[in-house]
């Protein structure tokens, strides 16, 4: 049996100090979810565990910032996340169980680094960033630049992701996550693909067409003749390479075209070109790419929904 020294800091300064006492031989804890799987598998093997649960400078969750030390069920039921930050909602629901949410972070899952994890393609979309706090100061880190690979970020001994700051965007974006699995329930994504979409316009004469039964063609077909334009868009992509990634040469062909089916399709197939997925127990590479193709499609059309029928659930509801 393991054994270890455990340590509940109130602060951020109590924490860092214990960290500097352990000599970095401590590991940082805070809802345990992956830290303790570890610990069982014996790949952690630490002097002592460090709860960041007591630290209230992690728990912020208002306006644009969102504390490390916020858990996923907090998110979930946030109508401000909800309504402004949908792509990170979106994720909040459908990771783990209600258990799990209610213990696991945003931060942790972001520290964990797995290609897999949920909140880091919303992340990506959202534009965040992550301050980072040490006992010598702090850093910020665009999100995008914190990930270097397979459980390895770029977090120094003794650092502690302390939050994250998101912009609010205008009402004419909307952002969506999508998550592919091989059931409904508590597993990890085959393929993980979020997109955040800025249109030119707002005042959409045809929005109920979103709702008829037609075929995508013809509802794009509308937004052709609106010239329905993207102003800017932002592609992630998560369990296709060893980070969640963004597909930035489909978001570069997207931006500033006017929407169409056809158009859709080339930025599809372009991020399945910037895709490179591995073989793995849940899903093989092929397959992986085909659902790129597919999934990329299906954000992009949601998000649009999210713009033209903000707040409203869509009769009947599409798959895209």
């Amino acid at each position: 049996m393991l054994h270890y020294d455990y340590h509940k800091p109130d602060s951020l300064k109590e924490a860092l100090g214990l960290m500097a006492q352990y000599k970095d031989e401590a590991v940082f804890i805070a809802g345990g979810t992956d830290v303790m799987v570890q610990i069982e598998q014996r790949k952690l093997k630490p002097r002592a565990l460090i709860s960041l649960r007591n630290v209230v400078d992690l728990k912020r969750n208002e306006d644009t910032t969102i504390g490390a030390g916020v858990t996923l069920r907090e998110l979930q039921k946030n109508p401000m996340i909800q309504e402004h930050f949908s792509a990170l909602h979106d994720a909040a629901c459908n990771l783990g169980s209600i258990q799990i949410r209610n213990v696991a972070t945003i931060g942790g899952n972001i520290c964990t680094a797995a290609p897999s994890a949920d909140t880091a393609c919303p992340l990506l979309v959202l534009d965040a960033k992550a301050l980072l706090v040490s006992a010598t100061g702090e850093r910020e880190v665009d999100i995008d630049e914190f990930f270097v690979g397979p459980g390895k970020t770029v977090l120094r001994k003794g650092e502690i992701l302390k939050e994250f700051k998101i912009r609010r965007f205008t009402e004419n974006t909307g952002s969506v996550y999508i998550k592919h699995t091989r059931r409904a329930a508590m597993d990890l994504p085959i393929v993980g693909i979020a997109v955040r979409i800025t249109l030119n316009r707002n005042d959409v004469k045809c929005r109920d067409a979103l709702c008829a039964l037609e075929p995508i063609s013809k509802i794009m077909g509308y937004f052709e003749d609106e010239e329905l334009k993207c102003e800017d868009a932002r592609i992630a992509m998560g369990v296709v390479a060893p980070r969640p990634i963004r597909a930035r040469h489909a978001e570069a062909a997207l931006k500033g075209k006017v929407l169409s089916e056809k158009l859709i399709a080339e930025v599809s197939e372009i991020a399945v070109s910037e895709a490179s997925p591995r073989d793995s127990v849940r899903g093989e590479a092929w397959y992986r790419s085909e659902m790129v193709k597919v999934l990329v499609k299906r954000g992009i059309m949601k998000a649009i929904e999210r713009i033209v029928r903000p707040g409203e659930v869509v009769y009947p509801e599409r798959l895209w």
